[in-house]
């Protein structure tokens, strides 16, 4: 099989069972439902038509270019090829967490990342959600450490169709039982550890910053264990976009270039108010 036909075909797998589960067994009502859907599944389609028009050999032939050019270090040190696939998967799981960082501390990328955070609702479509421009520039920067790296092509590979299965997985509107989440949560991001990133609280939003590990929450002190109002009474989503109409397409692209918003999802002001 193909990394093009294999990497679509446990796309598919994933978010169909993602989908089920939810369906099943979910965590939260949703006041939108499948109503976000179509404009959540649409700018999912932009992303990979941009990614493929613009990078059409991707990060996995960044690292096929990278290891012909001896360029990268595991291009130029000698160890085994398991030691350089586990530790390359691990070092981008790392950099994919400082990524997460950089774009809620940095004003001008937080404008593309709100995109992501303004959804009112979240589910299995939400860990799909980006700005196409954050999506390049994510690109970008994931090549670039492909490369430095000189992250064998199998490992990154791996790699992109864990962050993506996992994008999907810990974002889900699914309900864990309580001590499988428990134990998950020690080595991994659940569901219920990464929705506490999506509150309109700033302490909760500045909080579980990872993708796949759940060890640099932990590590960077950024680790939050429960939201504060509890996972079915917390609001989720921004602040200021509570009333927008979140869950349409054009509204998506133009909100980055769109008003005034602090730097994070809600103004200090709130975060006084909440305080008090």
């Amino acid at each position: 099989m193909d990394e093009p036909t294999l990497r679509l075909t446990t796309f598919l797998t994933i978010f169909g069972c993602m989908a089920l589960a939810q369906a099943l067994a979910p965590r939260r009502p949703l006041r939108f439902g499948y109503r976000r859907w179509p404009a959540n599944l649409a700018i999912i389609v932009i992303d990979i038509l941009l990614v493929r028009l613009l990078f059409p050999a991707g990060a996995v032939g960044a690292a096929l270019w990278a290891e012909a050019n001896e360029i990268g270090l595991f291009n130029v040190i000698d160890l085994p090829v398991s030691a350089e696939i586990a530790i390359s998967v691990i070092v981008l799981d790392l950099i994919i967490y400082c990524q997460h960082l950089v774009f809620h501390a940095v004003p001008l990328l937080w404008r593309l990342h709100r995109v992501h955070h303004a959804d009112c609702e979240i589910d299995v479509t939400t860990g799909l959600r980006f700005h196409p421009i954050e999506i390049l520039l994510s690109m970008l920067i994931k090549l670039s450490f492909v490369i430095v790296l000189g992250a064998p092509a199998a490992a990154v590979l791996i790699f992109e169709i864990i962050l993506n299965g996992m994008a999907m997985f810990n974002h889900g509107n699914i309900r864990l039982p309580k001590k499988l989440d428990a134990l998950m949560r020690l080595l991994l991001v659940t569901p219920d550890v990464h929705r506490i990133h999506h509150s309109v609280i700033r302490s909760e939003t500045d909080s579980n910053f990872g993708f796949n590990l759940s060890i640099w929450d932990r590590l960077f002190g950024t680790w939050q264990e429960q939201p504060e109002l509890g996972h079915e009474k917390m609001t989720i989503g921004l602040e200021a976009t509570q009333q927008a109409p979140t869950h349409n397409l054009i509204y998506m692209l133009r909100l980055p270039f769109q008003g005034e918003l602090s730097q994070y999802p809600n103004s200090d002001q709130q975060q006084e108010k909440h305080d008090v």
